[in-house]
Order: structure tokens, then C-alpha cells, then sequence
């Protein structure tokens, strides 16, 4: 049975389930800085490595079509539990691979673990998310994980070009990390009852309410834009750095990363009191001027004017999914809240891993700038996209919250999340 809905006021829930989604996505950023690395020692060619990368968002999309709302049917910590030893292994498995074999089996590994922990960890935020803050989940939920996509992967950079043996830190501290959230998450209460799980239960499920999709189809484009770009940073931003832009160091490339991330972190931060609508024309037209800005960058070779580029575009990449969950969650029942964030990575994740795969065939051909310039030219496109569809969902009255004229029934926690709203009879 889940505990007494008080235990809300108790920070340790939120806080626990925020630091796990840093750590997690620090281990999804942190290998990218070894990629050239391991390519090298066991003589991978370009497609070799995006696979590598890419393997990690097929079978993080496979457990979120069939897991992804586990969570609330057994409950959060079970399931964190799970997620994080699993976690564990995989980079073990990481740390001493010595073919592209093992590579493949620990990202593949990470990538499953990874898809049943982000619904769960985000629904657990929204679970634990204080009365007297309303919308401080969906805020952490984007910029947590940003967050440690950039420190992952500059801690790395800084690791491997500062000290002699940076697996061991990287991966050993990393483990450590998650074996300890796997028994601390006990510690928490269990605020989702438990219902009985049969075999249909686990059928592959992508589906959103009726009264959301419109406005999430609206988002679709700039949820796509952002984390492909953000994909094929992560995959071939330290290539890209030494061979395009002149970085001579590996912290040249965590720096991009870095850029990427803590832009979208900071940006959110500032837009976070706008109305959804706001946040998310801010977001598509930032990515498709960065993008643009990226592309020029490349051409003149300029790893200065690259870095500013970035981070537009991660501003944009963190306030793009920042508008969505503000737009969809005050309208998302309890027993809803893993099962749509499921469906919400799951365009996320396939547009982090598809485009990479593409990328790495298309490298061989059209060098990987021009593979960079195509992309991107096809981000351009989609953040345009983006922002006509969003401008066609209606405005509030005056007056009236933006969620008063949106169709769907709201939530009662998010009635409650209101100060300003008077008890309804």
C-alpha cells in the first residue's frame, strides 16, 4: 500500500530521485569522451563508433515501450532499484571491454536501464514536488538531467587529459554512485499503490491521452530537433573539435558538451516563470538560429564562434522539453505521469540515437562537416516547424491561467499546486 500522501512535504524523495537522474545521464555523456580513444585501440571505423552510441537509445526505447509505466504499477523504489544495479554492471562492463562485442552489450545494457529509470525518476520528482512550488519538477526534470550531461562529460574531458588512469575515476566513482542510490531509494516513501502486473500489462504501449495531443504533436518538432542535435554532439563533437575546429585537448571537446548543457540549465532557470507557450517559441527559435550559427561556424573553422553557437542551441535544446512537460504534465493524472513521460523520451531517444546512425554512414561521404551541415539543415527545418505548429495552439483569455482553456480535465494535485486558485465546491 503507498504511503500517506503527507510524506509529500519530505525532501529526501525529490532530492534522491533528482541526484539519480544527474548521475545517469553523466554516464550516458561520460564514455562519449573516450569514443576516439577506444576507436583507435581496437581500429573501429566511423559507423562502428555511432553504433556503439546508438545501441544505448534502441534498447532504452525498447524498455520504455514496455516498462515505461512499470513504475506506477509496482511502485518507484523497486524499479530505481533495478535500474541502478543494472546501471552499475553495465559500466563495469565498460570500464574493461576489449572488443566491440562487450562495447555493444554494456551500452546496450546501460540503455535498458537507463529506459526503465527515466520515467520512474521523473514521475518520482513529480510525486515529491513541494506544494508551495509548483512546476519545480517539470524545471528539474529538464535542467537534471542538462546538468549532467554537461558535468559528465567535461569531468571526463578534464580526468583524461589531467590524470593517468581516468577510467578508473570515471567509471569507479560512477559505480560506487549508483550502488549507493539502489539502497538509499528505500529510505524514501512510496507515495504509488501497487496494483497486480499480468503479461498484457507489458505489451509495448505509445500512446497519450486524447485531451494532450494536440499540444503534444506541437512539440514533437522541437523535441526532435533538440536531442538529435544534442545525439550528434554527444557522438561526434570530440571528432568533430579535433579535426574540424583545431582543439588539440579533450577538455576542447568536454567544453563544447559542457556549452551545450549548461545553456539549456541556465536558460530554462530564467524562463522558468514564463507561460509554456513562451518557453517553447523562445526554445524553437533559438535552435534554429544556434543551428544555423553552428553551420557557419564549421565553415569558417572557428571553434570560438562554434562554442557560442552551441550554446544557443542548448538553450534551446533545454526550454524546448522544459515547454513540453510544462504543457503536458498539470493536464497528466498520477497514474498517467510514467507512462506519458515514457512516450515523451521515446521521440526524445529516437531522435538521440537515429540521426547518429546516419551520421556515421554518411561520414565516409560527405566528410564529417558536411554531415554536420546537412543535419543541421534539417534541424533548421524541424525548429520551424516547431514554432508554427505551437503558435497555432490558442492563447489563454485574460486573465485565466494557460492551462484554463486547454481541454482535458486538470489534475487535483495540480489544483492543489495553486495558491491563488480557490477551493472549488
Amino acid at each position: 500500500m503507498a504511503e500517506d500522501c503527507t510524506s509529500r512535504i519530505s525532501p529526501r524523495g525529490f532530492v534522491l530521485a533528482l541526484a539519480a537522474t544527474i548521475l545517469m545521464m553523466a554516464a550516458a555523456s561520460a564514455p562519449s569522451l573516450f569514443y576516439p580513444q577506444i576507436a583507435e585501440r581496437l581500429g573501429l571505423i566511423p559507423v562502428a563508433t555511432t553504433l556503439v552510441f546508438a545501441v544505448y537509445t534502441f534498447t532504452l526505447l525498447a524498455a520504455l515501450l514496455y516498462l515505461g509505466s512499470l513504475s506506477d504499477r509496482i511502485g518507484r523504489r523497486p524499479v530505481v532499484t533495478a535500474g541502478s544495479l543494472m546501471l552499475a554492471l553495465s559500466l563495469v562492463m565498460f570500464w574493461f571491454a576489449g572488443s566491440l562485442t562487450t562495447l555493444l552489450v554494456a551500452r546496450a545494457m546501460q540503455g535498458f536501464a537507463a529506459g526503465i529509470l527515466i520515467p520512474a525518476l521523473s514521475a518520482m520528482m513529480i510525486d515529491f514536488e513541494p506544494l508551495s512550488r509548483p512546476n519545480i519538477a517539470a524545471l528539474w526534470n529538464t535542467i537534471g538531467p542538462m546538468i549532467g550531461l554537461g558535468t559528465g562529460a567535461l569531468s571526463a574531458a578534464l580526468l583524461l587529459d589531467l590524470t593517468p588512469a581516468p577510467t578508473i575515476a570515471v567509471f569507479g566513482s560512477l559505480n560506487v554512485a549508483f550502488l549507493i542510490v539502489s539502497v538509499t531509494v528505500w529510505n524514501t516513501p512510496e507515495l504509488v499503490p501497487k496494483t497486480r502486473t499480468q503479461r498484457g500489462d507489458l505489451r509495448p504501449r505509445f500512446m497519450v491521452p486524447p485531451h494532450l495531443r494536440q499540444m503534444f504533436l506541437a512539440g514533437v518538432p522541437a523535441i526532435i530537433a533538440g536531442w538529435a542535435t544534442n545525439g550528434l554532439f554527444l557522438a561526434l563533437g570530440a571528432n568533430l573539435v579535433s579535426s574540424e575546429l583545431g582543439g588539440s585537448t579533450h577538455t576542447h571537446a568536454g567544453i563544447v558538451i559542457f556549452a551545450l548543457a549548461i545553456s539549456g540549465v541556465t536558460a530554462s532557470s530564467v524562463l522558468r516563470r514564463r507561460s509554456a507557450r513562451t518557453i517553447s517559441l523562445y526554445a524553437t527559435s533559438a535552435l534554429a538560429f544556434g543551428t544555423a550559427m553552428s553551420i557557419g561556424a564549421l565553415a569558417f573553422g572557428s571553434y570560438p564562434a562554434y562554442v557560442v553557437s552551441v550554446a544557443i542551441v542548448g538553450s534551446g535544446f533545454g526550454t524546448a522539453f522544459l515547454g513540453v512537460l510544462r504543457t503536458l504534465m498539470p493536464h497528466t493524472a498520477s497514474s498517467e505521469r510514467a507512462a506519458v513521460m515514457a512516450v515523451i523520451y521515446t521521440v526524445a531517444y529516437l531522435a538521440f540515437g537515429v540521426p547518429t546512425i546516419i551520421a556515421g554512414l554518411l561520414v565516409p561521404v560527405l566528410t564529417l562537416s558536411g554531415t554536420m551541415t546537412v543535419l543541421g539543415a534539417i534541424i533548421i527545418v524541424l525548429s520551424l516547424a516547431a514554432t508554427i505548429l505551437r503558435l497555432r495552439i490558442p492563447q489563454p483569455a485574460a486573465g485565466l491561467a494557460e492551462t484554463d482553456n486547454i481541454p482535458g480535465p486538470l489534475t487535483d494535485s495540480y489544483r492543489r499546486s495553486e495558491p491563488d486558485r480557490e477551493e472549488q465546491p
